[in-house]
């Protein structure tokens, strides 16, 4: 694993608890040394800091990326607003921690990414007859345009990006609403929300599971 953030003693003590739960764990303090380490090394999952000296976190990740480097990253930031999580997933980052966070959260979904595999994630997505840009931030279904809020526009991403699978509420909201504890009933309001807009259809129910895109 690879943590790039400046905080020396933030890394440090990092460093000392995500060895103790298994994790072998290499160090960078600047966005540039970073993106060299990301790029040449080999590694599971890479933290990234978002405000970085020499290069930004989310420069880093837009230039591993464009380098076809498909590490799954989770960006660390002290930013909490909706626009910064949504700019780093935009630019390809797979998760996203606000400062300060439970070090417990952090273990939970660093383990999450690394049993993921490093697959391509194209940058515009489509499931059927919906397509969504996410640097553009547009949806079309059929080729008509759709808008979407904020929120309903991240949570359509997150169940494109996962489309694959099932997606619990629960993780719709932890990702989603970046685990502010919001109420589990939020995520079937806004389901709600995008099945006006894009047909009933467009999501389907798995009882007793969650929910998944079906376009």
């Amino acid at each position: 694993m690879l943590v790039v953030d400046d905080e020396r003693g933030l890394t440090r003590a990092l460093q000392r608890g995500l060895a103790a739960e298994g994790f072998a764990v290499d160090v960078a303090h600047d966005g540039e040394t970073g993106l060299s380490l990301a790029t040449h090394g080999d590694y599971d999952v890479i933290v990234l800091d978002v405000m970085l000296p020499r290069r930004s976190g989310y420069d880093v990740i837009a230039a591993l990326r464009e380098r076809e480097v498909w590490t799954p990253v989770l960006m660390l930031s002290a930013k909490d607003g909706e626009y910064d999580v949504a700019d780093g997933l935009d630019l390809g980052a797979d998760d996203y921690l606000t400062k300060p966070f439970s070090f417990v959260v952090l273990v939970a979904r660093l383990r999450a990414l690394v049993r993921r595999p490093a697959e391509p994630r194209p940058t515009v997505l489509t499931v059927g007859e919906i397509v969504l840009d996410p640097a553009a931030r547009t949806v079309t279904r059929a080729g008509v345009p759709v808008e979407l809020t904020t929120r309903e526009f991240a949570l359509l991403e997150y169940l494109m990006r996962h489309a694959d699978r099932v997606v619990g509420k629960v993780e719709l909201r932890d990702h989603v609403w970046d685990g502010t504890g919001e109420d589990l009933n939020v995520v079937e309001v806004y389901v709600g929300y995008l099945r006006r807009k894009l047909g009933r259809e467009a999501v389907a129910t798995v009882r007793g599971a969650g929910y998944r895109v079906a376009g």
